[in-house]
């Protein structure tokens, strides 16, 4: 077979099969994004359009044909900054869990070693040794309330435990 230099420009064809298929398994990123997250990447109207489509289709072989379709209007989208984005998102959504987790573990230690806790955690942060913090924390152990108030000031103290920490929390 006399293949002319015509027929080798381009990638070859496993190569636009994956690149394809990268394409369409990021459609699928997009379809599993939220309203507010999917208008923040500023997509097209038509892919945008798609995509809402997509979570709206309960038949398995519609989506598929459905996906295949975002797919295709991703060749018109810029996919590696996309993906991009869509990594960053992914990287700020696992760091708030973690901070979250963080928050929690610190009100659960307040709560079950109560003052010796609160000096750990004023040592790291000088604010947490005012007297609003050593209620919280005595309400929120207070053996004699109910639970409901125990569990309301468990709240309170998260809540302010999220203020104190902000976005750079300490470690316990």
């Amino acid at each position: 077979m006399n293949h002319d230099a015509a027929d080798m420009e381009g990638p070859s064809k496993s190569a636009r099969k994956r690149a394809a298929e990268e394409a369409q398994r990021l459609g699928e990123r997009l379809i599993a994004l939220e309203e507010g997250e999917l208008e923040a990447l500023g997509l097209p109207e038509r892919l945008r359009d798609a995509v809402r489509e997509a979570r709206h289709i309960g038949s398995r072989a519609a989506g598929a044909r459905q996906r295949q379709y975002i797919g295709r209007l991703m060749r018109d989208v810029d996919t590696e900054a996309l993906a991009a984005a869509l990594a960053a998102r992914s990287r700020g959504a696992a760091l708030e869990a973690g901070r979250f987790r963080l928050i929690e573990r610190w009100r659960d230690r307040l709560i079950a070693e109560g003052e010796p806790a609160l000096a750990a955690l004023a040592a790291l942060e000088p604010r947490a040794s005012e007297p609003p913090w050593q209620t919280l924390v005595a309400r929120a152990r207070d053996p004699a309330a109910a639970d409901a108030a125990r569990r309301t000031a468990g709240r309170e103290l998260f809540r302010a435990l999220r203020a104190l920490l902000g976005s750079d929390a300490p470690a316990d």
